[in-house]
Order: C-alpha cells, then sequence, then structure tokens
C-alpha cells in the first residue's frame, strides 16, 4: 500500500519573505529546491523504487532500438546497445548511491559535485532539455496512436498529449507514486506479451532477426562507424539517471535494518533501470525486423506500429485498441516523470537566476509548453539527429559529476561529502564546470566532422574520457580551492547521534518557516539561521558570508571534523 503525506499547506508565515500557497504546500512543491526532509521521506525502498521504475514505462526505447537496426543492421546495432548500456550504468551507480544518501537532486548533488553554485546553472538547462525532448518524443509516439486507433490528427494530438498530463505532476510524488504502483503490472504484461507470442508462434523469426540489415550499407554485419554512431544515440539516455534520482531522494535513511532493501532500491531503480531499457531497444529493433516488410522502413521504428503487429500475433480482432491503449499508458507514465522532473529542474535555473520562486508547478507548463511546440514541429522525424547531438552535451556533464564522485573523493582532491547550499558555495568551480565545458565543446566540434567519420561516430565517447580525465587534473590544479567557500558554523550539529543527518528543526530567520538542519545555514546578513530557498533567493546580501579568497578543501561535514559523529552512511 502506497504511504500518503499531509496536503493542506502550512499557515503563512507571520513576517518576512512570504511564499504564495503553490510554494508552502509541500505536497505540491516536493522540495523542489533543497533537501527532502525525513519528515517528508515517508516512503518505503519498494514503493520508491517501483515510482521511479515507472517512469522508465517509455517506448522511445522502442523507437531507439528500431532506428538505430534500421540504420546500421542487427550486429551494429547490438553492439552498440549493448555498449551504451554497460556506460550508462556504471556512471548511474555513483549518482544514485549519493543522491538517496543526501537526499538531494540531480542539480544540487551537480552543485557540490565540482560545479559550483552558479556553475551547475548550465546543467539545469541541459536536465530541463532532456525532459522537454523526451516529453516531445514520447508525446510523438502517444500522438501516433491517437492518429492511428482513434483518428485523431497528429496537430490535435499533440496537444491532448501534453494537457493530460498537467493533473498528475501537479501532485508531485504524492500523485505519482500511487499511479506508477497500480500500473506498473499492467504495463508490464503488455510489454512483454508480443515477444511471448512470437517465440510461441514463429520463434525461427528470432533467429531471421540476426541477418537483418536494414538500411546499412555493410547488411547485417558489425561496422566500427555503426556501433559508434548507434551508441551515441542511445547514450543520449545517460541523463535519465537525473529523472531516477528525482525520485531516488526521498528514499529513507539506511540504517542496519534496511540496508539489503536500501541497496536493492538504489541499484535496482538508479543504474538498474538501464537493464530493462536496453532490451526495449533490442526489442524494439525486433520488432522492427517484423513489420519492415509490412509498413516499409520509414515507419518500422514507430512504437504503435510496432505493438499493432504483436498484439496481431495473438489477438487480431483487438490488436489496434490493445496497441492504442498500451502506448497512452506507457506514454501517460512517462511524460509525468518527464515533466515533473523538468519542473524541479527549471525551478533550479531560474530561482539562481531571476532570485524568485513562483513555485514548481508553475514551471510544468513551461516544460509541457516547450515539449508541445517540438512536437507540433515533427521533432520525431529528427530522432537520430537530436540525440545523437544531445548525446554529446549530456555526457560531458555526467562525466565530470561521476569523475568529482568516483576519482576526486577517494582521493581526497574534493570533499568527502556533499555541500548544495549557497552559503557555503563558490560560484564557479572550475573542476566539474571547466571539465564540462572543454568536454563538451570538443565533441560537439567531432560531431560536425572536426575529426574526420570515426570522431564523429565516437564524440559521445570522447566527451566521456575527456570529462573523466580533466576533471581530477583541474582538482590537483586548484587544490580543490572552489569547492568550500567557509565553513558550516551553526551550533546545532548537522549529524545526529546515529551518524545521520539531524532530523533537528530549525526555524528560517526570513521566511519563519521550519526546516530540518541539513537544509539550514548561518547568515550574518539576517543574523540568523536560514533555508536553503531563502538564501537562493537573497538579491541583496552579495554573498557577503563569504570571502573573496579560495580556502582549502574540506574533506569531512562540520560535526565530523569538530568529533560530533561518522560520516552520513
Amino acid at each position: 500500500m502506497t504511504e500518503t503525506v499531509d496536503t493542506q499547506a502550512p499557515p503563512e508565515p507571520p513576517g518576512g519573505r512570504t511564499y504564495n500557497g503553490w510554494t508552502r504546500n509541500d505536497t505540491l512543491e516536493d522540495y523542489s529546491l533543497r533537501y527532502a526532509p525525513k519528515s517528508f521521506r515517508r516512503w518505503s525502498p519498494y514503493v520508491v523504487a517501483t515510482t521511479a521504475l515507472g517512469g522508465i514505462a517509455y517506448l522511445a526505447d522502442f523507437a531507439i532500438g528500431g532506428s538505430i537496426a534500421v540504420s546500421h543492421g542487427f550486429s551494429s546495432a547490438l553492439v552498440a546497445i549493448l555498449t551504451a548500456a554497460v556506460v550508462i550504468f556504471l556512471t548511474g551507480i555513483p549518482i544514485s548511491y549519493y543522491s538517496a544518501k543526501y537526499s538531494i537532486d540531480m542539480d544540487l548533488l551537480t552543485r557540490g559535485a565540482g560545479f559550483g553554485y552558479l556553475g551547475s546553472t548550465l546543467t539545469s538547462v541541459i536536465y530541463a532539455s532532456f525532459t522537454f525532448i523526451f516529453f516531445a518524443l514520447e508525446g510523438s509516439i502517444m500522438a501516433q496512436a491517437l492518429e492511428l486507433g482513434l483518428h485523431i490528427p497528429l496537430p490535435v494530438g499533440y496537444v491532448v498529449c501534453s494537457l493530460v498530463i498537467l493533473p498528475l505532476v501537479v501532485y508531485g510524488m504524492t500523485a505519482l507514486s500511487r499511479m506508477q504502483v497500480w500500473t506498473q503490472p499492467v504495463w508490464l504484461v503488455l510489454m512483454v506479451a508480443p515477444f511471448v507470442s512470437v517465440a510461441i508462434q514463429e520463434p525461427a523469426k528470432f533467429s531471421e532477426f540476426t541477418h537483418f540489415a536494414g538500411d546499412s550499407p555493410t547488411g547485417s554485419a558489425i561496422s566500427v562507424l555503426g556501433v559508434g554512431a548507434g551508441a551515441g544515440v542511445a547514450l543520449s539516455l545517460i541523463a535519465q539517471i537525473g529523472e531516477q534520482v528525482d525520485y531516488l531522494r526521498f528514499m529513507p535513511d539506511k540504517t542496519p535494518e534496511n540496508s539489503g532493501r536500501w541497496w536493492a532500491a538504489v541499484l535496482g531503480a538508479g543504474p538498474g533501470w538501464v537493464v530493462l531499457g536496453a532490451l526495449k531497444q533490442i526489442g524494439g529493433a525486433f520488432l522492427a525486423f517484423c513489420i519492415a516488410d509490412g509498413v516499409g522502413l520509414g515507419k518500422a521504428d514507430e512504437p504503435i506500429q510496432q505493438y499493432v503487429h504483436g498484439f496481431g500475433t495473438f489477438a487480431a480482432p483487438v490488436a489496434l485498441g490493445l496497441a492504442t491503449f498500451f502506448v497512452i499508458l506507457s506514454q501517460v507514465k512517462i511524460n509525468s516523470t518527464n515533466a515533473y522532473s523538468g519542473s524541479l529542474s527549471w525551478s533550479n535555473f531560474f530561482s539562481r537566476l531571476t532570485h524568485r520562486h513562483p513555485g514548481r508547478v508553475v514551471y510544468i507548463f513551461l516544460n509541457v509548453g516547450i515539449a508541445l511546440a517540438l512536437m507540433e514541429g515533427g521533432v520525431f522525424g529528427f530522432l537520430n539527429t537530436v540525440l545523437g547531438f544531445y548525446s554529446n552535451v549530456a555526457i560531458a556533464w555526467i562525466g565530470a559529476v561521476v569523475a568529482d564522485l568516483v576519482i576526486n573523493k577517494p582521493l581526497r582532491l574534493s570533499p568527502s561529502y556533499i555541500e548544495f547550499k549557497r552559503a557555503h558555495l563558490y560560484r564557479f568551480n572550475p573542476v566539474g564546470f571547466g571539465s564540462m565545458l572543454i568536454a563538451s565543446a570538443v565533441s560537439v566540434a567531432a560531431y560536425f566532422d572536426a575529426f574526420g567519420a570515426y570522431g564523429k561516430a565516437f564524440s559521445p565517447f570522447l566527451a566521456l574520457v575527456l570529462a573523466m580525465v580533466l576533471s581530477p587534473l583541474f582538482a590537483v590544479l586548484t587544490r580543490g580551492r572552489y569547492y568550500i567557500a567557509r565553513t558550516d558554523d551553526l551550533q546545532e550539529p548537522l549529524l545526529g547521534p546515529d551518524g545521520l543527518p539531524s532530523a533537528a528543526v530549525l526555524t528560517c530567520a526570513v521566511c519563519a518557516t521550519d526546516f530540518e538542519r541539513p537544509d539550514m545555514a548561518a547568515c550574518p546578513f539576517h543574523q540568523g539561521s536560514v533555508c536553503s530557498l531563502c538564501c537562493s533567493l537573497e538579491k541583496d546580501c552579495h554573498d557577503s558570508c563569504k570571502g573573496g579568497t579560495p580556502g582549502p578543501v574540506l574533506l569531512a561535514p562540520p560535526a565530523v571534523r569538530s568529533g560530533d559523529g561518522p560520516a552520513p552512511g
């Protein structure tokens, strides 16, 4: 059973800064710009993991797999998909762990993993771009189903596919957890049913699939260029880990009692999403092969066409209706996540630039609006081009973050913990921010033929290698001085007696609202403690709490250095 939380908005504060009702309602706001407190994280590891995995019900995997197979043939497509999956899985492990451990989303994690407070602003746009690009692709797939199954014109279908998502996303994790848990079994059964049917009725199809050549000039044999180009398209999904950790931040604290369940949920719903993702891509390639002769290679990558044929193998009279229902269900599940994660990212972006926060709900409409414009512009027709280009930028960002977590921290080149509050961060940290800029610039140049055909095909891998090499190099050159701008000098310890983040509640001197200790910072400008959101929105202090000279790297949280307890674990 899904746990519930109080949906009543807290009362207006007696003075100081005030927020509108949307922002003050925790169920609507979902702590979009701050640490997710213990008092809100009431879900079990199973519910959090199920909700996170419900978001990977998207059918773009089938379209991507079908497109790669049609373009490069079976062997190149298979190697490309598996190669990308290994990279995505390995990079997703540290990101998922640190997000669940510190109860923060991808943007806050990026801030503290080598990018600085304003340095992660650019990555917010990169992440937001991921959410609205894939919202548009998934919405296009849903509109194709509405056109084929219900005869709704595509332009109208795009609008319908956008509007239907809004009510689900407004209530954030509270509503999404219910929807994803209850729809997951139905979705899983429908997804695998065509493959089971083909295995029973036409088992020879699977061996025939290995000879599928598509449009590849090299036929079904392996092509090095085909592997690189195909993997580049699949690697555009590397930013999906951001959507996974948007849910994993609501994991309960890891304790000796729940350690096994905690790790299973974090690994299964974090990097584990790509296991199912790769299988779906291979499945999409297989279904594209099955229907290529019937609908032509140009439509073989459309999931609605793939599933009409798939359901037709065992339920021909209702195949179209069943396929339409399956596509709609899948797209509602994933585009709820796309819209939700996009609202979090835009909230972080605009709060830093404008020092205003009207609430996460406002940015749902912005994200969905951009996606609708892309759908009306026919983004699905440029699938490979859009995703191939995007993957270069996304993987440079993810590579820089992962390098800080798995190289810099173990080598003590960066702090052992994640600091996300503006009060304690420099505006820019050249370690992560500089690494990402250089890696993405070089790889994008390679994508546009600066280094020949092989450079273009393997440009995402070039971005990953550069980011992971440059991050520790810059950390050594800067001696880690741009991670922490000042010490955390609140009297209340950051950690509790159990070594976990303290659940002690402090009152913000600006908005007069209570927040847990990890979200608070001492503020000499306001002469008291302030919450991370009020700190982000303050435009008159000009960062007066921080000195202008970079200080030494702080390798452990204040509570650890003062002997108050072990690091969060």
